[in-house]
Parts: structure tokens; sequence; C-alpha cells
């Protein structure tokens, strides 16, 4: 039986940080294997980048770049660098054995000396059954994928941070109204994201709702919001066609649980000032190790820390394959 030879960095994600992680792991000639995810367990090539519209914040893009846009160019410029990419997602790994093993489509395990985890985040979701039902029948998480089909429409956003912000400033730009409803009765945001809510004429604010039913499960669309307010306790309907979560994200760690530490909230522990995990020879990079930055630049900047303490991690364990 053929034994396949262990990889220097096996990197499991394709966001900011592992495309950026490959660049340098690749340019340090370590022959980085980047598995970039196929979307069916939730991590999506290219990460959270891919459904957002205009970067205007990115270093180095004096005009603005859309998301995906800027995300192909990451991607090219990995392959370029020599970093090997394969369009799977990874269903097990085995941290114990050394090297390590990760499990993708093939029946057989990739074998990888360190392993960089740059799995990221993804959406949260209120957890009402008729919010469950209609996913993808008016319910969304993803304004930039789904808001064309609601173009002239009357829709609602969830939610209180720059994420909702930027949901409901798209929304308005395809929709006839937008309301934002929102928990509290001020907002997460941003100073400059919250201004361009509130000026927005097409944007109305429900400050302390809650959203405690998505209608119609009969009709099986979204025809409207049971919303409630949280001070007088009254209810009432909001009719909308359209309904999106911008309230937050869970980090994709379920490969990791018992297997690496975490925090309460589940995003993984690293040391401070680095990417280390509690496990030597793996390291963790971007959203799923920060819930506070959450951003493309930090992801890749975390990104490159995890390939450069991954080379000298290597360096000092006689050195890459």
């Amino acid at each position: 039986m053929n034994v396949p030879a262990a990889r220097n960095v096996i990197i499991i994600g394709s966001g900011p940080a592992g495309l950026t992680a490959a660049i340098y792991a690749a340019r340090a000639n370590l022959k980085p294997l980047l598995f970039e995810g196929f979307n069916a367990g939730g991590l999506v090539p290219g990460g959270q980048l891919m459904f957002t519209t205009d970067v205007e914040n990115y270093p180095g893009f004096v005009e603005k770049i859309t998301g995906p846009e800027l995300m192909e160019r990451f991607r090219g410029q990995a392959e370029r660098q020599g970093a090997e990419l394969i369009t799977e997602d990874v269903r097990k790994v085995d941290f114990e054995a050394r090297p390590f093993r990760v499990w993708a489509e093939r029946e057989e395990p990739y074998l990888g000396r360190s392993v960089i985890i740059a799995t990221g985040a993804k959406a949260k979701y209120l957890g009402l059954e008729s919010e469950h039902a209609l996913e993808n029948k008016g319910v969304s998480a993803c304004a930039i994928c789904d808001g064309s089909f609601f173009r002239g429409q009357d829709v609602a956003v969830v939610g209180g941070g720059d994420t909702a912000m930027e949901e409901a400033t798209y929304l308005a730009g395809l929709c006839r109204s937008v309301t934002l409803i929102h928990r509290r009765d001020e907002f997460r945001a941003s100073k400059v994201m919250q201004a361009r809510v509130l000026k927005n004429q097409k944007i109305k604010v429900l400050w302390s709702h809650e959203v405690t039913e998505v209608l119609d499960v009969e009709q099986d669309k979204v025809t409207g919001v049971r919303v409630k307010d949280l001070k007088t306790g009254k209810s009432r309907v909001r009719d909308v066609t359209g309904f999106f979560l911008a309230i937050g994200h869970t980090p994709m760690t379920e490969l990791f649980q018992g297997v690496l530490d975490t925090h309460d909230n589940g995003y993984l522990k690293v040391k401070p000032g680095t990417t280390q995990t509690s496990l030597d020879g793996v390291f963790a990079a971007g959203d799923v190790q920060d819930w506070v930055y959450r951003q493309a630049v930090t992801a890749a900047g975390t990104g490159c820390m995890a390939a450069l303490e991954a080379e000298r991690w290597l360096a000092a364990q006689g050195g890459a394959h």
C-alpha cells in the first residue's frame, strides 16, 4: 500500500484569511494545499466577502471593488504563487495522529504536517419555526445573494450592527421600502453606517421590536412579519415579501469541537498575539477565531501570521519537505 506523502501545510477555508495564508505559504515554498469548500457544509468558497457588494475600505483600492471580484483576485494570486486549491468540503479531521489527517471527498485522508484553519463564520437565524419553513422562499441571510428577487417590493431586515446597516442600505437601492427591526433602542453599528441608514428615506426603523413570526407558511411564501413592541407588549403585522437576517454569525468550528480549545461562544482559542491554537502545529486565522473585528483586512493579516508561524514551526521540526 502506497502511503501518500504529507503536505507541509493544509489550509481549510478560502476567505481572505485562508487565501492570504496560501499566498505566504506558497512564497515560502511550503507547497500548501487549500480546501476552499463546496458550500455543501456551509463553507463558502471565497468566504463572507462573496456576499458583499462594494468594498471601499480594503487598502490599495482607490476605487471600490465588489467582494466577489476581490476574492477572485485573492484566489488568482494564491494559484499564481503555487498554492494547490481543491474545491471540496473537509468532512473530518484527526489531529491526534502525526502527521495530521484531513478527509474530504475521497476515502483516503490527506496528510499534513501542519494545518491552518480558516473556516470563518456563518449567519445566525432567529430560530423561529416559520422562519425555517420559509427559508429560501422569502427568508434569507444574504441580501446580496437574494436582494435582486425583491426589486420594487417591501422587505424587512433584522439586526443592529454594521451588517444590518449594510444589508438595509443595499436593499434600499433595490426595494420600494425597507423596515429595519432592532430589539434595542440604539444600534451597535459604527456611527458612519448608522448615519447612512437613518438619513435614507426608504428605510424605516422599528426600535425595541422583535419578530415573533414570519408570515405566511400556509401560502409557502413570505407575506409579512409579526412584530412585538418590547416596551408595550403589543403585536402587529408588517406587510413585506422578503425577510433578511443580519443578527450575527456562528463560527464554523464543528469539525474541531472536543479537539481544539474554544471560547464559550464557540470561536477557536489562540494564544494572545499569535494564531497558535491549543495544539502544536495547528493554527487558526480569520473569523473562526475573531468575533471582535471581523474585517477582511484583519482576516488577511491573521492569515499572513498563520503562514509565517507555520513556516517557523516546521523549521523547528526539521524544516519543510
